[in-house]
């Protein structure tokens, strides 16, 4: 078997294998299927200063090979979450896991990010400046070059852990954000956040989503997320964690040639959630058919072309 280990900023992962945030909650629903720690890492579900509702229901509607979701970044707050899910957590998951940021304001992003820095299993954070879902906040931040950088200056600050930052697909030039942030003094990226997608009732018209508008994601982005890690992987020098569309071995195997160190699997936990011990093992088969001994090999593999 090839050697799985990745080192990261914050976190040493078993595998490159990642739960990503807001599809995985904060695992423990997960204990029942199989034992957490053959995760490289989670990701765990967005945190906000306060807690959050979210949006109003309806906030799912399927798409053709995808899902499009605006939940709105729910959850119960930093302090919620730092006394009570992350110590629940570090019963059942031996090792680092990333904590998600999001917020109205800046303020709202620097102080969730000291905080939940702050915690002991929180191995690095990862700033979301690109959920298309929240009405104020998220994306409003990951468009504009200046903006994410100074965004990412403010927590970097503050925080006591690694700070990686997620960056959205809904721009022209997703390398030119990426620059800005790792200027600015980001540690990694994390790419693709979801596609900004609608469905509508053609009985009544209306769009299935109160929200109207959501993000999309699942197998059907696979390709635009390949392209903008391939091409982000080029312009850094910082670690890119990709994301998008990965439902199999093979599919974090290529994210990987493209130029991410790491994977995280989203949408394909909502729909087995066995998906992710699954997409380990399945790589593992195919670097052992490739003769690969390290999986680190395979980092930038397409960049010699």
């Amino acid at each position: 078997m090839a050697n799985m280990k990745i080192e990261l900023p914050g976190l040493s992962l078993k595998n490159p294998v990642i739960p990503a945030s807001g599809t995985f909650g904060y695992g423990e629903e997960f204990t029942r299927f199989f034992d957490l720690n053959v995760l490289g890492s989670i990701s765990i579900k967005g945190t906000t200063l306060e807690k959050r509702y979210g949006n109003p229901l309806p906030r799912i509607a399927e798409g053709p090979a995808g899902l499009l979701n605006a939940i709105g970044l729910q959850n119960p707050g930093v302090h919620h979450v730092t006394g009570y899910e992350l110590p629940r957590l570090a019963e059942i998951f031996n090792d680092k896991v990333i904590g998600n940021i999001g917020g109205h304001s800046f303020a709202d992003y620097i102080e969730t990010a000291r905080i939940l820095s702050q915690a002991d299993n929180i191995g690095a954070l990862e700033l979301n400046i690109s959920c298309p879902n929240v009405a104020d906040g998220g994306m409003q931040f990951g468009t504009d070059p200046m903006t994410a950088a100074k965004l990412t200056s403010e927590v970097k600050k503050v925080s006591a852990k690694p700070v990686y930052v997620k960056l959205s697909p809904n721009v022209t030039d997703i390398t030119e954000i990426a620059c800005a942030v790792e200027k600015a003094g980001a540690d990694g990226i994390s790419m693709i956040n979801t596609l900004v997608g609608m469905r509508f009732d053609i009985k009544t018209g209306k769009p299935i989503i109160a929200n109207k508008t959501g993000g999309y994601s699942g197998p059907a982005i696979l390709p635009i997320a390949l392209r903008m890690v391939y091409q982000v992987s080029l312009a850094v020098s910082i670690p890119v964690i990709g994301m998008g569309g990965i439902s199999s071995g093979k599919d974090a195997v290529e994210m990987m040639i493209a130029g991410a160190s790491a994977v995280q699997i989203g949408c394909a936990n909502l729909i087995d959630p066995y998906a992710c011990p699954k997409i380990i093992n399945e790589m593992n088969d195919i670097l052992d058919r490739m003769h690969i001994k390290d999986v680190k090999d395979i980092i930038g593999l397409s960049h010699q072309y």
